[in-house]
């Protein structure tokens, strides 16, 4: 996925500026597709040339510039075979993209006293925590989550399609019906090994929703939830 609905969104108004028009034709027309080898590529190739040997009907492309959005633009149809054009404000599922944003979240949040990375998150979690592996209780903080070293199942999810029901959050979380994967559990000592598991950070995305309130003193907090 080359972009979200969370940048194309924020887009006020189409591109004027000439150089930009320019330099949109120059990234479009002008891909460096990767090889085997490192930093070096095959000679370029267009947009249209990579959607077709990806077999992708349409894509979205936003370009962030000195910390604001420069461009968005859609490129393509929205459903192979369709007549729909893709456009900046049209909706994907935003699938891993959504993991650093997250992340960033969560530093903001810890920075202000808010969070705390190396607390256990059940101490956060409100409507779903993480449950007991048989008589073992694992205890999983967010440092852990972030750097997919918790011991979390779920590598990933396949997402659903447009006539589909969507489960929410704690139906994923739990592998109920309409969710499509196992339910998210810990089944390794957190903590010891890295297993990537877009699992974890549901676990982490759920916490983010029901984040602790700002201290009223102002003041930032060692720990944001008191012992």
């Amino acid at each position: 996925m080359l972009t979200s609905a969370l940048f194309a969104l924020t887009l006020a108004a189409p591109v004027t500026d000439a150089r930009v028009e320019a330099r949109i034709e120059r990234i479009v027309n002008g891909l460096l597709p990767e090889t085997e080898l490192s930093d070096r590529y095959a000679p370029p190739a267009t947009l249209k040339d990579r959607m077709a040997h990806y077999f992708t009907p349409g894509v979205s492309v936003a370009v962030i510039n000195g910390g604001r959005l420069e461009w968005a633009r859609g490129f393509g149809v929205r459903e192979r075979g369709g007549a729909q054009p893709v456009t900046a404000a049209t909706l994907f599922q935003a699938g891993s993209i959504s993991k650093p944003i997250f992340a960033l979240a969560v530093m903001r949040l810890a920075e202000a006293g808010r969070l705390d990375l190396d607390e256990d998150v059940n101490r956060y979690l409100a409507s779903w925590k993480v449950p007991p592996n048989g008589s073992w209780q694992p205890r999983v903080t967010l440092r852990q989550i972030l750097s997919h070293s918790a011991g979390l199942t779920v590598h990933g999810f396949p997402g659903y399609g447009s006539e589909e029901t969507v489960a929410g959050v704690v139906q994923v979380l739990n592998g109920e019906p309409p969710a499509n994967t196992p339910p998210v559990r810990v089944n390794i000592l957190p903590g010891v090994q890295f297993r990537y598991a877009g699992g974890g950070t549901t676990v982490g995305q759920l916490l983010l929703s029901a984040a602790p309130p700002q201290p009223k003193d102002g003041q930032r907090r060692s720990r944001a939830v008191e012992s």
